[in-house]
């Protein structure tokens, strides 16, 4: 797309409307580039996520965390989303024991859940959660009593055909209440072992079987499976759940007068890259999303003296969407690193630049060409729409394109397509728009990175000039 050869209906360059006095009058397309916003910005379903608490919550004290007490008790909001000595966020990381949600055999205290989610929603975050079959020995006190079996010194017996009825029980009715709520961002395939994280002494044959509860469970809210685990490796073979590891960061040093110091056995090298590998997940990133929870807390990281740059470049090669640092204090020392480690997780969409024309007539078709960049590193897993908003005043139409951003993997991203210049315009100057909008509403849930976008999330593009 050039200049014309031709005069625009001889127009008068003088009588040229103000907003385009900087184009020739031989002149038929224009060239929009917003500028790029290097900020944070409250994108949902990426970042870093709070732990058992929302926005605006005090922190856990010190290094530590609490993997047993989910939240319970909601405090009404007060306004305040700060949080003090830790990133912002749009997503909390919250998850319970199985006997806390269900006390007495088909009881459950969907309470908590409807409590949590509604929290998230007014602190202006989605939740991702896990049901823990227990930590120590917390079965619930019921699955011992009825019948009455022996209880294990260590922990359940995942193979016994009880434990795989109770537990797939809970699962089964969390689904069925809560699959697809629009505030539940992801739930965890936890299906046994301490915390739900290592499967426990299940078979690869219970392990699926379990696994398979999830998945006929969990229809439209996103699954994440645990690395390194038998149900693990089964979920790899779906290409919609995305994976997690706990222990992220973990550089720890010891083994002297075993092995030499600085060599000894860690997360970082001697489980992830492997696993990821014989796991056959490491492009899983391209359709589903990657969590990392910390190992310890970042604070801990800092006590150690751990390579924090070499920690965070790991992140970033795993693609990763999410980071669970567990609500402890971040140090002083790396709060920009890990705000910037922060802002490259997920999807970041950059509008480089838009084409369109100058001018047009309503009801004639016109095109549309733009040039999106994914600075992130994860793609956008949700199925939202792009769309342009022409804007007369109180007359506001919004027309949907073709292009899919669940298809802009990190690097650029075109938009190349022919719309209908919408009939409902009149002669004058139209404002221009861009967003990424839920298909139903319309209305826009991803802002892009760039500057001067409203608070409604609508990126103003230009003008053009009605015919």
């Amino acid at each position: 797309m050039g200049r014309s050869t031709t005069v625009i209906r001889g127009r008068d360059p003088q009588a040229t409307p103000r907003w385009r006095s900087g184009f020739h009058a031989d002149e038929v397309i224009q060239r929009v580039r917003p500028r790029e916003d290097l900020g944070y910005i409250a994108n949902p379903h990426r970042g870093t996520t709070t732990f058992q608490r929302f926005n605006g919550d005090k922190l856990n004290p010190g290094l530590t965390w609490d993997d047993k007490k989910g939240p319970i008790v909601f405090k009404p909001f007060d306004g305040n989303l700060t949080n003090r000595r830790y990133p912002d966020t749009t997503l909390s990381y919250c998850r319970w024991l199985w006997t806390t949600l269900e006390p007495e055999k088909g009881q459950f205290r969907w309470d908590i859940i409807d409590g949590a989610l509604k929290a998230g929603r007014a602190r202006g975050q989605t939740v991702q959660m896990r049901v823990q079959p227990f930590i120590g020995q917390n079965i619930p006190t019921w699955y011992w009593e009825n019948p009455k079996p022996k209880p294990p010194t260590v922990e359940v017996e995942h193979n016994d055909p009880r434990y795989l009825k109770h537990f797939g029980d809970m699962i089964r009715a969390f689904g069925e209440r809560y699959d697809g709520h629009p505030d539940l961002e992801a739930f965890d395939i936890a299906y046994g072992g301490h915390c739900g994280e290592t499967g426990g002494d299940a078979t690869p044959e219970t392990a699926r079987k379990l696994v398979d509860v999830y998945l006929k469970s969990f229809k439209r809210t996103r699954l994440i499976s645990m690395l390194g685990t038998h149900g693990g490796q089964y979920a790899a073979k779906h290409a919609h759940v995305g994976w997690r590891a706990d222990c992220f960061g973990d550089l720890h040093l010891g083994g002297e007068g075993i092995v030499p110091k600085g060599l000894n056995w860690n997360h970082m090298y001697d489980i992830y890259a492997q696993l990821v590998h014989t796991s056959g997940i490491a492009d899983r990133w391209k359709t589903a999303p990657v969590t990392l929870e910390t190992c310890w807390t970042v604070g801990y990281w800092h006590q150690h003296g751990w390579d924090i740059d070499w920690i965070l470049a790991q992140g970033l090669k795993y693609h990763t969407s999410v980071f669970m640092p567990k609500s402890s204090f971040i140090p002083e020392e790396w709060r920009e690193k890990i705000a910037a480690f922060d802002r490259k997780l997920g999807y970041r969409f950059v509008v480089r630049q838009v084409r369109l024309p100058l001018e047009a007539s309503p009801g004639k078709p016109i095109g549309v060409d733009a040039w999106i960049e994914n600075v992130g590193v994860a793609p956008l897993y949700h199925d939202y729409g792009v769309a342009l908003r022409f804007k007369q005043g109180r007359n506001v139409t919004v027309v949907p394109l073709a292009a899919d951003p669940r298809t802009w993997l990190p690097g650029d991203g075109i938009i190349d397509e022919r719309i209908v210049f919408p009939k409902s315009l009149r002669r004058g100057e139209v404002e221009i728009e861009i967003g990424i909008i839920d298909r139903e509403s319309q209305v826009p849930r991803v802002s892009f990175a760039n500057r001067g976008r409203n608070e409604d999330r609508w990126q103003p593009l230009t003008k053009m000039d009605v015919l």
